[in-house]
This record gives structure tokens, sequence and C-alpha cells, in this order.
């Protein structure tokens, strides 16, 4: 979900320019500021560090205008002790029989001024941190600032002061960046902070630093010398993680320790590893090299430039069984072998190299699940790239909606709070349906958190209908939905309620509510804040619903049946009125409405369609209430906002209206925020996962703030991104991050079809969540925006995102194997094509002529014809206006072709 009351007090309030809640006052500093700080120019960085502890202080790019990738700002209230620092280290180590008990140290837990170290160029400043370290400490450790070829490096020196060899169990490298959005306004945040993004790669391993408005530069951290990067670990510190605070992290270098005891009951995304110090004087050095990029799609380049080894995967990391991947790697040593965990998951097959000189792997997978491809370089190193490896797409959401319509399929004419029958929750520890939670809105059918599994069926039908499935939702449309979700009569008419399900044990004599949950708490609504409709976020899930049906019984024979197509759409319509319109006395019946919502391209929808109707007084009433919007948002410095201080939500919706509009600037004010915080990396987590780190609280059963894999950000920010590419096919980044971010949502779907809130990435844990949660709107951003694409990259040639490709001659021929098989997008030509009925089977591209063909899947009794729309949102020098070689009927701007019962049918298109 995106937030809820807790926090509208202090974000909601946020969005609109003023501040979030302050923290605490942090205990007394240590840090030694009072002493003075040292400055020092490089190439790249004007750097500072505190003058008694030798940390960062400031790390501010050139030519970036006094930014800084540090929290500077907030230097005096993280000047207490257990407040980590850019030069802090911390590590864990035992006798090397292996005997005794692992013992930590850290160097921020009791800080006193450390001794300097002569320095000189190239060292910029160097310290023995034996005054911060407990004296029963066994490792001296040293450090040092210094330039190498104008590059800022951090290095440790860590040597053995005991006469026994030891075993350096844990290292772990605080990586502290100004992440603070806390006492900032929604503008001051974008211009100052920064998020993180980890390629937990090990010797190819880096950490990417980017702005939250997306520009550059960005800085980027890759080891120097053998410093892998094993794992990365949230760091204990006086200041909690908290909304407004994601938290301090640490690249960890060695895990055993870890592995052993805390993480024991995770799968590491890397073997744990440690190293041993010699008695008497044994030393390790570790490092890190602080490179800056231009801008965030110029970190790969800044990479290959360092000669670091890269690694790009089409089509991303995560592999459909049906789907051949390529992986390309460039680095100056060769690949020695490769390693697969598990075993048999995946094929490799090695390919010829690029003219640039990238080797080609080409891949398939044969498993399921997490799998890790690990490169062992001729020169030593190791690199892994993480894999998820998922059934065909039609497959996957074949099985989501099975589990959806049985599994958590609830009928209890019983049920006191009327939710049956509906598609509920479902927790899949236990293997049942949640009826009951303390946070009520998840057993109460509202918010995203409850809302999420019906969401997600009423997207299933429409991105693949199935008459048994829609059957059921039919009757969970007409019984639960209209009438009991949303109100049918009265004033409120339209209106939706945020709850079915509410704490009332005097009331409920007869309701068994759990006794061991907590039901004092806010999130436990009394009935009349379960019967309010002032949520605006729980409207878009509804016109999705009818929405969907509207699409299916319009574009289908016989799957609908319990109203003609009209009634889905004015339903659709009527709820979007209410939302958006005002009361007698103009205020607004509905909050939040003047944010972006999530899943608020369900509204863009329904206006086309109002349209293609011809339905113009309803589509001109609809439009007017997103234009008051789209105007003030055109006013804003950063116009998106949420219930929370900061939100991944609100891109989505503000992207597509105010390009709707014609306010472009703002429609990239948007879609650069979502480059910021929606990274590519060669790992399936983070690969287009659009950040969110604190709704495990509010729809998952392990309740935490923590960075969350492919929540419903992944699915819903695709959209923007993708959009954006198909106007500019040249810019590449956009569809490797927006695909990642598309097909990320299916990760999430288990091998039976239950679809998890979200993955939990601390090293602790590494699983999904046993709660469906808020899957809905992820499910939703990967149905509407699932779609194959073809690209021609200028050094890795044909591709295809979504499906098989394969050149013979001049002719391009690809097989569409996206979940919808409803759209395909020809890169080279700017040229899209959707079915709003049938589903592609193949297309031909010839590379000479730029003649396409189109193959239509054979006619079923269900859909007879195909409705073809033909559009071209790039417009690329030397290529016409593509139409059909043959005339066909035109039917809502769409071409309407009769297929065949027995095979394909091709159509030709040709541009004039």
């Amino acid at each position: 979900m995106t937030a809820l009351i807790i926090c509208v007090s202090l974000a909601a309030g946020f969005a609109l320019g003023q501040k979030a809640k302050k923290t605490p006052e942090p205990p007394p500093a240590a840090l030694g500021l009072e002493h003075g700080l040292a400055e020092f120019d490089t190439p790249d960085f004007t750097i500072k560090l505190v003058r008694d502890s030798q940390t960062l202080s400031a790390l501010e790019p050139k030519g970036a205008n006094g930014f800084d990738f540090a929290p500077a700002d907030r230097l005096e209230k993280r000047a207490a002790d257990g407040f980590y620092h850019l030069g802090d280290l911390v590590f864990s180590v035992r006798a090397a029989d292996g005997d005794g008990e692992w013992k930590s140290y850290s160097t921020a837990f009791a800080r006193k001024p450390v001794r300097a170290l002569p320095s000189g160029s190239p060292v910029l400043a160097a310290a023995d941190l034996t005054p911060t370290l407990p004296e029963d400490c066994p490792v001296r450790v040293q450090r040092f600032w210094k330039l190498d070829k104008g590059t800022p490096v951090l290095s440790f020196k860590l040597e053995n002061k005991t006469d026994r060899p030891l075993e350096l169990g844990a290292l772990s490298i605080p990586l502290v960046f100004n992440n603070i959005l806390t006492d900032r306004t929604l503008a001051e945040a974008h211009e100052i902070c920064s998020f993180s993004d980890p390629y937990i790669g090990q010797d190819a391993g880096y950490l990417q630093v980017t702005r939250l408005n997306g520009l550059g530069p960005a800085l980027v951290v890759v080891p120097e010398g053998r410093t892998p990067f094993e794992a990365y670990r949230l760091l204990p510190e006086p200041m909690r993680p908290n909304q407004t605070f994601e938290g301090t992290f640490a690249w960890v270098v060695h895990s055993r320790a870890y592995a052993e005891n805390e993480w024991k009951d995770a799968e590491p995304w890397n073997p744990p590893t440690f190293a041993t110090l010699a008695p008497e004087g044994g030393t390790r050095t570790y490092g890190l090299r602080f490179l800056r990029a231009d801008r965030i799609r110029r970190i790969e380049s800044a990479l290959q430039d360092e000669g670091r080894p890269l690694a790009i995967g089409f089509p991303g990391y995560i592999l459909p069984r049906d789907i051949e991947g390529r992986l390309f790697l460039k680095y100056a040593s060769p690949v020695k072998s490769f390693e697969i965990e598990p075993a048999d998951a995946l094929n490799v097959k090695p390919g010829e190299k690029t003219p640039d000189g990238w080797q080609l792997l080409n891949l398939s997978g044969k498993g399921w699940g997490r799998t890790r491809l690990t490169l062992l370089y001729a020169d030593g190193s190791r690199q892994s790239v993480h894999y998820y490896l998922v059934k065909p797409m039609k497959e996957a959401v074949a099985d989501l909606g099975r589990f959806l319509f049985t599994r958590q399929w609830y009928q209890n004419p019983s049920d006191p709070f009327h939710r049956s029958p509906s598609v509920m929750s479902y927790d899949r520890e236990r293997d049942r349906v949640v009826e009951q939670d303390s946070r009520v809105w998840i057993a109460g059918l509202g918010d995203e958190g409850g809302s999420g599994s019906w969401l997600a069926a009423a997207m299933k039908i429409f991105a693949r209908p199935e008459r048994g499935e829609i059957a059921k939702f039919e009757k969970f449309v007409d019984e639960v939905l209209w009438g009991r979700i949303q109100y049918r009569e009265g004033p409120l008419k339209y209106g939706v309620r945020k709850s079915l399900f509410y704490y009332a044990p005097e009331e409920l004599a007869s309701f068994d509510y759990e006794k061991s949950f907590n039901w004092t708490t806010w999130t436990s609504w009394k009935k009349p804040a379960s019967e309010s409709v002032r949520r605006g976020y729980n409207y878009p899930h509804v016109v999705a619903a009818y929405w969907s049906l509207y699409r299916v019984a319009r574009n289908n024979r016989n799957l609908v049946k319990n109203h003609p197509w009209k009634w889905y759409l004015e339903q659709a319509f009527e709820t979007t009125k209410f939302m958006f319109g005002r009361d007698a006395d103009g205020r607004r019946r509905v909050d939040y409405v003047e944010l972006g919502l999530m899943e608020g391209d369900i509204f863009l929808e329904v206006l086309r369609d109002l349209k293609r109707e011809g339905w113009a007084e309803k589509a001109a009433e609809v439009e007017k209430l997103m234009k008051e919007r789209a105007d003030v948002w055109k006013t804003e410095e950063y116009p998106f906002g949420s219930e929370m201080a900061w939100d991944s939500t609100g891109q989505e919706e503000v992207y597509a209206w105010c390009k709707y509009f014609g306010y472009d600037e703002k429609a990239m004010v948007s879609l650069n925020s979502v480059v910021g915080y929606m990274p590519t990396l060669p790992h399936w987590g983070y690969n287009g996962n659009a950040r969110r780190y604190w709704d495990f609280l509010y729809g998952g059963k392990l309740r935490r703030i923590e960075r969350q894999l492919h929540h419903y950000g992944s699915g819903l920010n695709s959209l923007p991104v993708l959009d954006h590419y198909r106007d500019h096919p040249d810019d590449d980044y956009l569809l490797r991050v927006g695909y990642g971010g598309n097909l990320g949502a299916l990760t999430n779907i288990d091998r039976e079809g239950f679809a998890s809130a979200a993955f939990h990435s601390f090293p602790g844990t590494l699983r999904w969540d046993a709660y469906s949660g808020d899957y809905g709107p992820n499910f939703f951003g990967h149905a509407i925006g699932s779609a194959t694409y073809v690209i021609r990259h200028p050094e890795f040639g044909w591709q295809a995102f979504g499906g098989n490709l394969e050149t013979r001659g001049e002719i391009v021929r690809v097989t569409p194997l996206d979940s919808v098989r409803r759209r395909l997008y020809l890169a080279p030509l700017g040229l899209w094509l959707t079915l709003d009925a049938g589903e592609f089977a193949g297309i031909e591209l010839n590379k000479r002529t730029n003649e396409v063909r189109i193959a239509l899947a054979a006619a079923t009794l269900q859909t007879p014809e195909a409705r073809l729309r033909i559009e071209q949102p790039a417009r690329i020098e030397g290529v016409g206006r593509f139409r059909p070689e043959e005339d066909f009927r035109i039917e809502r701007e769409a071409r309407t072709i009769p297929l065949s019962a027995d095979e394909v049918r091709w159509i030709s298109l040709k541009a004039e």
C-alpha cells in the first residue's frame, strides 16, 4: 500500500510542501566536529574529512552547484557514538582454530581522535584507528584516503597483533550517503538527497548512488583491489529506520560470521567467505574507489572506463523458461569458466564476440527460482549475475488465476462482514485465507493490502480471460464490490469504503477475534472509520475491476454474462466522477486526489474508451476533472506525492496526465524521478526495482522497514518508463529499466500461483513475504504494460524483450511470448501495434524494405475477430506512416480483422 492514516499528519502535508516530523534529539556528540574539517580538492570531487576522526564529512561532485552525496547538513545530529560515517569499519574475528566465538568490533561505538599517520601525495590523509577500537581488539587497523590517477580511494589495512592466526569472518564497510528525508520538504529532498542501489556481484560488484531528482551526476563505488561485494546489510544506529530514513547500509566483504549466526536461516546472494590473518603482523588490505558519472545513464560507461567487469543481460535477469536470454560481458580478462547454482538450472552456451569485444553467453532456463551464474575470469576475479527463472509468462499468469479463484476464493454466507464471495488476502505460511488481521484492511478487502488479491484477479481476467474465473468475478462484483465495498445508493453512491472488516467485539460477539493480536492501535479501525469513503487510493482498484470486465465483454463473445459491456463502463465512469467530484459547498469528497495515485493510468484508459465509444459528454467530464489536477501539477516543482513523505506511487499517474495535456516539462520531472530510484543492475531483484521500504508494515506478514524487492512500484513505474521509451526508441536504457520492472511482477508468483507482496532483501531473510498483501497493483502494471519489444542495438544487434528472435537474411522473425500477446513495439520503426481482441502469433520485419508482416492467432468461439491499432509514437527519419495492405472496417479506432478458425492469419503493413 502507499501508506495509511498514521502518516497523514506527517506525510500528506509534506507532499504539499510542509516539513516532515522532526526526529528526537541525538545523544551527545563524540565525532570531534569542534576541531574542524580538512578539505581536499580532486579532479571529480571536493572531499571534506572530520579532523579528529578522518571520516567523511562531504563528498561534493564537481559541477553540481554544491550538491553533496554525504549527509553533511546532518553531521551534527549524527556526531554521537553509534552513528556510522564513510571511513568507519566493522569486522568480526576469531582464532583460526575455529573453536571460539566470533567477536565483533566497530570504529563507531566509542569514538576518540584517531592517530594521524604521515601523509603526502598521493595520500590525502592516513590514520591508525586503534584509539577508536577496544583495547582487547587483536587487529590493528590503518585507514588511508588517497588519490589514484585522480580517483579518490578509501583503503583499510588490517594487521594481526597476536601470535596466533586469526580468521576474519565478517568485514563491513559502511556506505553513508544522504538518504535522510526527515525534516525536508519534497522539493528539498529531491535536490539534496540520494538513494543507493547495490550490485552484489562479488569482485564485479558496485554501488550506485543516484539523486532523487534523477539528474546527474551519479556516484559509483567500486572495489579497490580484491574487495568483493558479497552482501549488503543494514547497520544498527541510534536513529532507527523509518519512512523518511531507509537506514545506513554497509558493503560486506566477508560474511561467514554472519552466515553462521544471524543469517543462518537465509540462502545468501553469494557464498559466505572469510580471510585469514597470519600471526605476528599478517595483513590484508581492502578498499573502495569513488567514480563520478555525469548522469545515471552513464554509470555503465564510467565502469567501462575504469576497466570494471560489466554484464548486460537481454531481456534482463528474469528469464521465462521459453525465452532465450543473452548476457554480454566486457572485461579485459577473458572468462575462464563459470559456475551455476543450482547446478542444473541454466543452459549456458558461449556465442560470438561483438565488434567492440563484448563476449556473448546464450542462456536458457531449465529450473525455477533464484539462480546464480558465477563467472570466473582468468585473472582470478569472480562475478556473480543473479537470475530469477520463471515459468513461461502465459503459464505463470494462468497459475496466478487458478490460485486466486480457488485457494483464495472465499465463500462463507454467514460471514458477519459480508465479504463472501470474494478473492481474499492469503497467508502462504498457513496456507489459508486471511480472515482477520489487526490491520483490518488486509482482511477487509480494502486499501492496497486487502484489495490486492481481487485487483490481481481483475487484471488477470483482462490479461488472459477464462470463463470460469470471470463467472466467479462477476459474482464478486454483484454481491460484494457493488453494494458492499462500494455504496450503491444514497448520498455516498459510488463511494468506496475503506474496509469491510473492522474491530467491534461488543457488536459482533459471535465473531472470535484473535486474542493474540493487538487490537488497540490505530490500525484496528472501528466500524465508522471502516465506512469512510475519503481514502482516494482505494478508488483506482474499483475502476480497474469494472474496466477489465468492460474490455473483456466488449471485445469477446459470451465471456461476461451478468451485465452488458455498457454497464461496466458506466460504473467505471461514475466511480471516477464521484472520486474526483466535489460536495455542494465545493469541497472534495475524497482525499488525496490532488496527488498522483497508484494505477492512475486506469483513468486514462477509461477516458480513451469513453471517447472511442462516442460518449463525448462523459469523456469531456472526465477530461475536465483530470485537467484540474494536471493544471495544479504544472505549477509545482515536484508534482507528485502521497500519504507518505516521499513515495514512488504518484509518478506513474502524474507522468501520464502531464503528457496527455502537453505539460511535457512536468512529465519529464516525473520520469526523471523514476530513473533516480529505478536502476538497471545485473541482479533480478534490483533490476527495474522501484524503491519502496515501508509497506511490509502495512501489507506484509513480516512487519518492518526494509527495502522491498519487486513490490508494486516495479510494475507500476514500468509504465511511464516504457511509454517514454516508445517515444524515444534510441534510449535503450529506459527499455532495460522498464522491462525489468514489468517482468519483476512475475517473480512474486510461486510455482503453484500464489503471489507474494514482495521479497525481503535483508540478508538474514532473503525470501518472499508470506502475505499476498498489496501485490495487485504490481500485476496491474504488468498486465497493462506487458508487451514484446524488438530493438536493433548499435553494439548488440537485434534483440527481443518478451519473445524469441531470429534473423534469416533480410528477415527478422519474432515470436511474442509475453503474458498478454496483444502488444508489439518495433523500435527501429517506432511502430506500436496493439490488439483489443485477438493475439499476436508472430511478426516479420524486412530490414531492407521495412515491410512488416504480423501473424494473428487463430479464431476462437469467443474471439472470432481481431481489433488492431497501429500507432507510431516515435517519428523515425525515413519511415513513413504504416497501414495494412488490405482494407478493414474501422471500429472504435481499431481495424477489425476476421480470423481463421484453423490457422494464423498474416497481415502485411507497409509505410507510405
